[in-house]
């Protein structure tokens, strides 16, 4: 599915100034998957996000779609180095994400779901909103791809394709 000159002119409008936070640029200097920057992870999470509900016509909250997988795993620490973090990085890094964003940025209790619960069933309680499920689903599927290391898409940010 591809969006709409639109659809693409507000994903970038939307996610441009958020991506000129110097928070969310740290992001750029962790692995998250293979060799995926968490930044660009969390970035194609966003964007998948947002194809995903586009392409089946829900009605979510796309702001806070957005923003909640952008900051889904702000956690700002190289997980694949164990004195980095303390305890098992698949469960506790939604919680620190959550307290990350939180310092930053005002968040709409969708973004709180969303950062919160991506990781269920690690997470004891699953999403509440569609948007947390929506990103929950798109964040295992990108993934699973990158851990593959397989090519996803090219992102409408040329620094970032």
């Amino acid at each position: 599915m591809r969006l709409t000159h639109n659809e693409e002119a507000y994903f970038i409008a939307y996610m441009a100034p958020l991506l000129d936070h110097p928070e969310i640029q740290r992001m750029d200097q962790f692995i998250q998957h293979g060799h995926t920057t968490c930044l660009k992870h969390s970035l194609t999470v966003a964007y998948y996000s947002y194809v995903f509900s586009k392409y089946l016509h829900l009605d979510v909250d796309y702001e806070s779609l957005l923003r909640g997988a952008l900051l889904h795993d702000f956690f700002l620490y190289d997980w694949h180095i164990k004195e980095s973090h303390k305890g098992l990085h698949g469960f506790r890094h939604p919680k620190i994400a959550l307290n990350n964003a939180k310092k930053y940025f005002s968040l709409t209790s969708i973004e709180c779901d969303i950062i919160s619960h991506h990781m269920w069933p690690l997470t004891p309680s699953p999403p509440r909103s569609k948007e947390a499920y929506i990103v929950m689903l798109m964040d295992k599927w990108c993934s699973l791809r990158e851990t593959l290391n397989r090519s996803i898409v090219v992102l409408p940010f040329e620094k970032y394709s």
